[in-house]
C-alpha cells in the first residue's frame, strides 16, 4: 500500500500519512478510515464511514425540560 500524500494540519505541509489500522479495523468493517501524519502523528479521517443514516429530522436539545432545535437559525441584523 502507498502512502498518500495529504496537507497535514499540524505540519501545515505536504507529508505521508500512514493507516492507523492497517489490518482490521476495530470501529468499521473493510478498511480504516483514520490515517495519522507520519512526520507529526495528527490524526485525519479520509473517506466516509458507511451505516450511519441521515437523521429524518434536526437532533433536539434539552434545556430545564424545554426542547430547541440543535441548529440554531442565524439572526438578521438590520442595516
Amino acid at each position: 500500500m502507498t502512502q498518500p500524500l495529504g496537507n497535514c494540519p499540524g505540519c501545515g505541509t505536504d507529508e505521508p500519512f500512514v493507516q492507523v489500522h492497517p489490518a482490521e479495523c476495530p470501529d468499521v468493517d473493510g478498511e480504516c478510515p483514520e490515517w495519522a501524519c507520519a512526520a507529526c502523528g495528527a490524526g485525519v479521517i479520509m473517506g466516509t464511514i458507511p451505516g450511519v443514516p441521515a437523521a429524518a429530522e434536526p437532533a433536539r436539545v434539552e434545556w430545564a425540560g424545554a426542547t430547541a432545535p440543535a441548529a440554531v437559525e442565524p439572526s438578521v441584523r438590520a442595516a
